[in-house]
């Protein structure tokens, strides 16, 4: 949807410019969707002391209004924010995109990309899992395509923590984690690990199998790399 179709708050200049946020140095965003989130100590971890931009997708406002934590942006139709939260948001002065109901996107998708058009290269995404399985697998092929446009995404909850690859990741050990490698396109060639239970050199994993699921850490760190295609890095625990 592009932003043309947008109605923005407060009203004035083009809030679209990347130029807007160039504070933001390390070029790095929090999203934060209308999915499940439980343990809200976990999430508030992750925004301590870090300097990111914070973009709210729509009902989600509820979740931030919980960690106490105020986005930067607000984006959505609206349709599942509620009338409080609205409210709050409005006389809070910060920048507010209204889009369509009958629109082409998720909230998500259009909170990514903005995040996309403004520069942000490194995007996590909190709430993109829930109990909609469509919205989830949505926001696991969003991070693969946004890949293909050089935009590092990460979705993370409390118990998973979603990657796309097309070259190489260096992961840290989680305690009880286990790693599983997914082929995103028919093939992923070249799987080469380190710091993993089962190691693979020059690999092939084939799109739908189970090849590499349920790998585990040996040492404090692992690594991954392929020679093409984009491979799925999920690194989760019970």
């Amino acid at each position: 949807m592009p932003a043309r179709d947008a109605e923005v708050w407060p009203k004035g200049d083009d809030k679209f410019l990347p130029a807007k946020d160039k504070k933001f140095l390390n070029r790095r965003a929090i999203i934060v969707a209308n999915g499940l989130i439980n343990d809200y100590d976990f999430y508030k971890s992750l925004f301590d002391g870090k300097r990111n931009f914070i973009i709210c997708a729509d009902g989600a406002a509820a979740h931030l209004k919980k960690l106490d934590i105020m986005p930067h942006l607000l984006v959505g139709d609206f349709d599942s924010i509620s009338e409080e939260n609205m409210d709050f948001y409005k006389t809070s002065g910060i920048e507010i995109i209204k889009f369509p109901v009958m629109k082409d996107m998720t909230d998500t998708e259009l909170a990514v990309n903005i995040a996309a058009e403004r520069g942000f290269t490194e995007i996590t995404i909190l709430g993109g899992l829930g109990t909609r399985a469509d919205h989830s697998l949505s926001n696991i092929f969003l991070i693969a395509a946004m890949l293909k446009r050089g935009i590092k995404c990460t979705i993370i909850n409390e118990h998973n923590e979603i990657r796309a690859i097309d070259d190489k990741i260096s992961l840290q050990r989680k305690e009880n984690a286990k790693v599983t490698l997914l082929a995103l396109t028919e093939k992923v060639t070249g799987v080469t690990t380190k710091g993993l239970f089962y190691k693979l050199e020059d690999a092939v994993i084939t799109f739908g199998s189970s090849f590499g699921v349920s790998n585990e850490f040996v040492g404090d760190k692992a690594e991954i790399s392929i020679k093409s295609g984009l491979l799925l890095v999920i690194v989760a625990r019970d």
